[in-house]
């Protein structure tokens, strides 16, 4: 065996350390993670569908499809304003230092160490049978060195904690994405709330106007005796009561202005006069794309970081069944000691040591044993909340569907109704100057075309908002071909 000054060469240790590594470093023990398939239908329910077009609107862009050149600038300022965006982005830088560090396990560690010291012994001490004629003197002692250590992943604890890590961090882009997608859709549905309430404004206040110059018709008939005071009460109640809607949804109409301004980042208030001027509900394509539910599973967001999030829980498995098997780790340290600073850098100051330490947890009452069975259930639970995450999925795509489709529905029928009161406005009006019928089928026509419009210009801000949420439940807003760019922005 090789010597060297009567003593064994470390050269022979470390050889056969690397020698072990090399041989059995293959060994990842633990399950390897396999995704699991997902049975989706291979379309959606009919009834869900009807009234839906095929479209070829970009799903990943689907607000380009309203045409509305404010909505657009609200989304954009939304991506860099949003501070549970900004949030998200910092989780990932997160999950990517902790990557990091379980990466940085499975490298040497090197440790650089020392000190310099000067102490006396006691004379009086433990040492005093000792002690030289005059008593001990005081000493100086100079230690300096480097010490290494690297822990060898025989049975791969390391990888599957980086396999955990890489899976975890994956999750995170994940979870930003998902932030993400619900931000759009949240941007959307405000600006949407703002425009329909401003419409319903105006309606009111026309039907106001309207209703004042009925006032004015009965009280004029009521001065030359045509009709009776209550006609003019009658008249007087029914502007009042309209006035009275009007406050109500100035209050809706603050608070999503307010609602907007926070989504972007900005103070409550901040765009009441940017949004001041009224608008109309942007329209809707006159088709909608709808992918197939198969395709949730690589568009959703929240789907894919069900997947990620369960594949980081697998590979746990293995960091725990790796402490079933002994460790080997290879250490050493290389340095310079010396009572005198003067000869601190002589050969004979030259200190080392080397070593292969082994650990072997060879009985533990059923700890890791336990443990083992504790990751796998975590598992099986996170495979369960995959499965429920991707059911969620399709059932509010569908749902959102049919939403969509009837409420299309509902707004045609409602077009038409307020064509027909409107129409019966005229009419009565035109009857009741005329003397033929009486004030209550004007007051009960007013009422309804207020009601029917308001139900209309409601509606068509409900349509719009439910095809927004179809979006947001199909997972638009990101593209998954798109490389994965992901910086945080600057803290101040």
């Amino acid at each position: 065996m090789n010597r060297r000054n009567g003593t064994f060469s470390p050269a022979i240790l470390v050889l056969a350390t690397l020698a072990i590594a090399t041989t059995t470093g293959c060994i990842t023990v633990g399950p390897d993670y396999v995704e699991p398939e997902i049975e989706t239908p291979d379309a959606w329910h009919t009834a869900a569908t009807t009234g839906i077009g095929d479209g070829t609107a970009t799903l990943q862009t689907w607000w380009l499809e309203f045409d509305d050149p404010v909505l657009e600038d609200l989304i954009h300022r939304s991506t860099t304003g949003n501070l549970g965006l900004r949030e998200a982005l910092w989780r990932v830088e997160e999950a990517r230092a902790l990557r990091g560090v379980a990466g940085s396990a499975g490298a040497p560690q090197v440790d650089l160490s020392g000190q310099s010291s000067r102490s006396q012994a006691s004379d009086n001490g433990t040492g005093a049978v000792v002690s030289p004629p005059g008593g001990f003197e005081a000493q100086n002692l100079h230690d300096y060195g480097v010490g290494a250590s690297w822990e060898i992943d025989l049975f791969g604890r390391i990888r599957r904690q980086v396999e955990a890590a890489d899976a975890t961090t994956q999750g995170s882009v994940e979870a930003y994405r998902d932030v993400l997608v619900s931000l759009y859709a949240e941007v959307a549905l405000a600006y949407v709330s703002v425009r329909s309430s401003q419409e319903r404004i105006g309606l009111a206040k026309a039907n106001v106007q309207g209703q004042e110059e009925t006032l004015q018709l009965t009280g004029d008939r009521f001065a030359v005796g045509l009709v009776s005071a209550l006609d003019v009460a009658q008249a007087e109640s029914n502007v009042a009561n309209t006035r009275s809607l009007i406050p109500v949804l100035e209050t809706r109409l603050d608070h999503s202005l307010n609602r907007l301004a926070v989504l972007l980042g900005e103070s409550p208030g901040a765009l009441h006069d940017e949004l001041a001027t009224p608008a109309p509900v942007p329209h809707e394509p006159p088709a909608v794309i709808v992918s197939l539910p198969a395709e949730l599973l690589r568009q959703r967001p929240d789907v894919r970081l069900a997947e990620r999030m369960l594949a980081a829980q697998t590979a746990r498995i293995g960091v725990a069944t790796a402490d079933l098997y002994p460790s080997f780790s290879l250490g050493g340290f290389l340095g310079l000691q010396s009572t005198s600073g003067g000869d601190f850098f002589d050969s004979g100051s030259l200190t080392w040591n080397v070593g292969l330490p082994i650990r072997w947890n060879i009985f533990s009452g059923g700890r890791i044993r336990n443990q083992i069975r504790a990751e796998e259930a975590r598992t099986a639970q996170m495979l369960a909340a995959y499965e429920q995450t991707v059911l969620s999925a399709l059932e509010e795509s569908e749902n959102t569907m049919v939403a969509y489709a009837n409420e299309v529905r509902r707004r045609s029928h409602l077009t038409d109704s307020v064509e027909a009161t409107q129409h019966s406005l005229e009419l009565v009006l035109t009857q009741y100057r005329s003397g033929l019928t009486n004030f209550q089928n004007v007051l009960d026509t007013q009422r309804s075309l207020l009601s029917r419009q308001d139900e209309l210009a409601a509606s068509e801000g409900d349509a719009v908002s439910n095809l927004i949420r179809l979006y947001r439940a199909l997972g638009g807003g990101w593209d998954p071909e798109a490389p994965i760019e992901v910086q945080p922005t600057d803290q101040s």
